[in-house]
């Protein structure tokens, strides 16, 4: 089975030196991370994340489906993760790595469970016709901190997608097209995001967002996932080494800071978005079709 290219024991001794003497290779700070940078497409709920050399990419669309027998009320919310091979020798089509397993359960107890998104919003005909929402992830470039990457991209084009409008006449509905009706912003009711700790030296170092070579040479991780008003939405942590209470309220902490600097940079580039769509988007096509 192909694999991730192990790191040598003069590499990994030289990063544990360095983090010891208190420096990252990078030159940054320890609860610093990389540049981020974020992106949307041409059409609603493509979102592309780059942090540092890691890029993800996250896309949603939506269909027209039946309920869930036993949520007759809800529409249906699903992420689906896929690793292309280009980002990484261990990643193979059809054969889910340990990283992948552990990502897609991450992103499903961080958005989905945690009722991110209003489902009932998503209701057509009560138990006849939901909206069928779908949020595929695609790794493009592996260099760690794919867990953290990948909430940012899912959340932020959950924010930019729109959804169609319809029409409902007793058990008809109509899907109304872009050009008919403006579309429709999903109903997100929080924006949970996740910020992953490495640590080192039996917890004594913590790292926030490292990078691939950083994350094969520690001992764990701690990732924590909460909303700006400092909601935990979930506390993962994969390793062997223990974590003192202390550490992780610090770490918790942390992680608030982050996560609302990166919830006000989604909303900052969201705005800009809808700037350059009204520019020259639909509505100043239709206008001109008016003033004709």
């Amino acid at each position: 089975m192909p694999r991730e290219a192990e790191i040598s024991v003069n590499e990994r001794e030289f990063i544990q030196q360095a983090l010891r003497e208190n420096t990252r290779l990078d030159g940054r700070a320890f609860d610093t991370f990389r540049p981020l940078e974020l992106t949307f497409g041409d059409e609603y709920g493509v979102a592309d994340v780059k942090l540092g050399k890691t890029r993800v990419i996250a896309r949603i669309s939506v269909e027209v489906t039946a309920p869930l027998p036993e949520r007759k009320f809800d529409g249906v919310f699903q992420i689906v993760t896929e690793f292309s091979p280009m980002a990484s020798p261990a990643f193979e089509v059809g054969r889910p790595t340990d990283a992948e397993v552990i990502l897609a359960r991450i992103l499903e107890k961080a958005i989905r469970r945690s009722n991110a998104l209003d489902t009932e919003s998503l209701c057509i005909i009560a138990g006849l016709k939901v909206f069928h929402l779908r949020a595929d992830v695609h790794i493009i470039d592996h260099d760690g901190g794919l867990i953290d990457a990948s909430c940012i991209a899912v959340m932020a084009a959950l924010q930019h997608f729109r959804r169609p409008d319809v029409i409902v006449e007793g058990e008809k509905a109509t899907v109304l097209s872009v050009r008919e009706r403006e579309p429709i912003p999903l109903s997100i009711l929080h924006t949970p995001l996740c910020v992953t700790f490495s640590y080192y030296e039996e917890g004594e170092i913590f790292l926030v967002d490292a990078n691939l070579a950083e994350e094969q040479v520690r001992q764990g991780e701690i990732i924590i996932t909460m909303n700006r008003h400092g909601e935990v939405c979930q506390i993962a942590k994969y390793g062997g080494a223990t974590v003192d209470a202390l550490s992780l309220l610090n770490c918790n902490n942390v992680a608030l800071e982050k996560v609302k600097d990166m919830s006000k940079f989604i909303q900052e580039r969201l705005e800009a978005d809808a700037k350059r769509r009204d520019a020259g988007g639909l509505m100043a096509e239709l206008s001109a079709e008016n003033d004709r």
